[in-house]
């Protein structure tokens, strides 16, 4: 019986016409029932028994114990009801846009590109337009802020620098959940509680402790290892060896430069630096070993004439053809350490007619005696220089004697460790008539009497002499450099054990040619390590001599080497440099392995060379703690791993 049947039965039994309760419906309770009744008799009685009824309906209910998870729900406005109808209201959304697909009425990539962000596809209109421009209010107040514009300048030319995605992105970091909730592991799908030490994952999602750990440990061991600062006792002793004494920072140049060559792995270009840049970043990264394919690229300017590689220890034979392929300007050449410059490559050279004046390869033996004789052919009416070095498969003394027959303009000769050359070449050598410097070291043995022909045959024209491994030449050779040999400022003359003092005393003694500048006759002395004061009479550069070249070239020499040279006594070092005496042009001093070296020698040459840059003392075991000039690089001595002492 419901509440409506329930009053008009009460009306009946109280005498009561039922139009007295045509408006019932307004009054829901007991109380306004009983109101509508016109007398207070009448109202009272159904009143009571309205109340009785309703009593007695409630007795008649069953009612069971109240669980934990009922109060629980009831004290938080949960219901079950509520509960249900949102799952069959999601199940007909899916039903309805599983239709919607098959019926190809999926929305357009763009459209589902625009609502990536919104969480209830069933939200009506107004909701979805209120929640866009939410949406909208909170991405420009993002790219108003300072961490937008930070990271908006950090991925400046990178793909994703888009604003929009940046501000996004940002959105959605900011919509993390908060420490104490509960997310699901991006990666493990395990489910955790946020904690302010949450990392992110690969796709910008929360990871669980453990996965957090893993990934770390991952980027950890990916990472590569930080280097100190490149000031370490070793950078410092190789830019001892360099000649290289900084005080206080380096030039802004330098810095660039160094800058340039640690970064070089991410430059895309080197732009128009000059060509003095060029070789100096040329020599950095080949001394770091960094000149690769890569690297390479960046020094092939086709509007230059030169190419300075010194270490192509990394390129290939395709490599070589590059460089002659864009840059076919080419006069200038100078490859080193050109193991994989092949036959292929010379015959690409020869085809294309290069300019090419000036060549020098270095180590480059896998190019045939045939190729080498094709090169001297075709382009040695144009050569003026040729230095070729550490060839031990090819250029043999036929080789050589084409190359001399071709090569007439030749004026800058250098051969060195080419492991053919013997007799014969040295007398092909003689017709070059044109050559003004020369740089022979050979390793096979040959005869004084061709070595003698050949200084009497070019001396007059040489500015430049040098000879390196003629182990049986004897005074003879220095009294040929003395009558033929006059206008030379370069003479080097080292690794020999048959010339004397004598004869290097006659070399000087009144010879018209001009101070030398640049001198070397290191290790001329002799090797009976049973008798190390030597013969009588003096074998090598000894006291005598040294005084004849001070005497004859000190007013204009820069470089001096004399190492080895171990019968030149204390007393001759410390008369030369001596009170009274200046050099001052002298820059660079090697006076290795003279045990007779000391403290005291060392202070008079710097007092006695005012421009000295370079003193190398290898083997010098009485310097010690000699005071070092300001500007100035001490190589060697006792204690050169010690800083050095610098005058004030």
């Amino acid at each position: 019986m419901d509440y409506e049947q329930f009053l008009v039965v009460a009306a009946k039994e109280h005498g009561l016409g039922t139009g007295n309760l045509h408006f019932v419906h307004l009054f829901p309770s007991p109380e306004g029932v009983a109101g509508a009744c016109t007398s207070p008799k009448t109202r009272g009685r159904v009143a009571a028994k309205f109340l009785a009824a309703n009593r007695r309906q409630t007795r008649n209910q069953i009612r069971g114990p109240h669980s934990a998870l009922t109060d629980f729900l009831a004290s938080n406005n949960i219901s079950a009801a509520q509960i249900h109808e949102d799952y069959q209201r999601r199940l007909r959304e899916a039903e309805t846009q599983a239709n919607a697909e098959q019926q190809g009425d999926a929305e357009p990539e763009h459209a589902a590109d625009n609502d990536e962000y919104e969480d209830d596809a069933g939200e009506r209109p107004d909701e979805r337009r209120k929640r866009k421009r939410k949406e909208a209010a909170t991405l420009a107040k993002i790219k108003q802020s300072k961490e937008f514009a930070r990271r908006k300048a950090r991925r400046i030319g990178e793909p994703d620098d888009d604003d929009d995605f940046i501000a996004r992105e940002m959105m959605r970091e900011r919509s993390r959940p908060l420490p104490g909730q509960l997310e699901n592991c991006e990666i493990c799908s395990k489910r955790f509680t946020v904690t302010p030490y949450s990392k992110t994952g690969p796709n910008g999602g929360l990871l669980c402790a453990k996965c957090s750990k893993e990934l770390a440990d991952k980027e950890k061991k990916s990472e590569p290892k930080k280097r100190g600062p490149r000031t370490s006792r070793r950078q410092n002793q190789s830019d001892l060896l360099d000649g290289i004494v900084q005080d206080g920072a380096l030039s802004l140049v330098e810095m660039c430069t160094k800058k340039v060559a640690d970064n070089i792995n991410d430059i895309e270009e080197f732009g128009d630096l000059p060509w003095q840049l060029l070789r100096r970043l040329s020599q950095i990264l080949s001394k770091r070993r960094a000149l690769t394919p890569r690297t390479l690229n960046l020094f092939l300017r086709p509007n230059l004439d030169f190419i300075d590689i010194y270490d192509s220890g990394k390129l290939e034979t395709d490599d070589f053809q590059k460089i002659f392929t864009f840059m076919p300007a080419l006069t200038h050449v100078n490859l080193r350490f050109a193991g994989q410059l092949k036959d292929r490559v010379i015959d690409y050279i020869l085809d294309r007619n290069l300019k090419i004046k000036h060549l020098q390869l270095d180590a480059a033996n896998l190019v045939s005696d045939t190729r080498w004789r094709q090169v001297f052919q075709k382009l040695g009416s144009q050569l003026e220089t040729l230095r070729l070095s550490n060839l031990d498969f090819s250029l043999d003394d036929d080789t050589v004697e084409v190359m001399s027959r071709s090569c007439l303009g030749l004026r800058r000769l250098k051969l060195a460790h080419c492991w053919k050359m013997s007799d014969r070449s040295l007398q092909a050598i003689s017709s070059l008539q044109s050559l003004e410097q020369l740089s022979l070291q050979l390793i096979s043995e040959t005869k004084t009497e061709n070595l003698l022909e050949l200084v009497s045959s070019l001396g007059s024209g040489l500015r430049t002499l040098s000879l390196q491994g003629f182990p049986l030449a004897d005074d003879r050779l220095l009294e040929v450099i003395h009558d033929n040999c006059k206008v030379l400022s370069k003479l080097r003359f080292s690794d020999n054990s048959h010339c004397t003092d004598r004869g290097f005393v006659k070399l000087f003694e009144n010879w018209s040619n001009p101070p030398l500048e640049f001198a070397d006759f290191s290790s001329t002395r002799d090797v009976d390590n049973s008798n190390p004061d030597g013969p009588t009479d003096a074998i090598g550069l000894a006291s005598n001599g040294f005084n004849a070249l001070m005497r004859h070239s000190g007013s204009m020499i820069r470089k001096l080497r004399i190492a080895s040279c171990r019968h030149i006594s204390y007393a001759t070092f410390e008369e030369v440099f001596g009170q009274g005496k200046s050099y001052p042009h002298l820059r660079e001093l090697d006076v290795s392995f003279h045990t007779v070296m000391d403290d005291y020698l060392v202070g008079r040459i710097f007092r006695c060379c005012p421009a000295i840059q370079k003193v190398v003392a290898f083997a010098c075991f009485n310097v010690r703690d000699a005071r070092v000039p300001k500007g100035v690089a001490l190589i060697g001595g006792l204690r050169a791993q010690d800083p050095i002492l610098v005058q004030i």
